[in-house]
């Protein structure tokens, strides 16, 4: 599924980039070589890497 329609980023390119260190969308958007056009997809970004963290600290308990 397409997160980002402006520059074709999926949620498989969103969790890439989680899994290489991105904690916000602006890093997201650097990883996938771009930047925001209309933003509307940032607010998803921000669930998506919220939602990352919130595993990652589940996992290290």
């Amino acid at each position: 599924m397409y997160v980002c329609n402006c520059n074709g980023i999926r949620e498989r390119d969103v969790n890439a980039a989680i899994s290489s260190g991105a904690s916000t969308p602006k890093q997201v958007f650097d990883h996938a070589g771009c930047r925001p056009q209309c933003a509307r997809c940032v607010c998803e970004m921000r669930e998506m890497i919220d939602d990352a963290q919130v595993s990652l600290s589940m996992a290290a308990e």
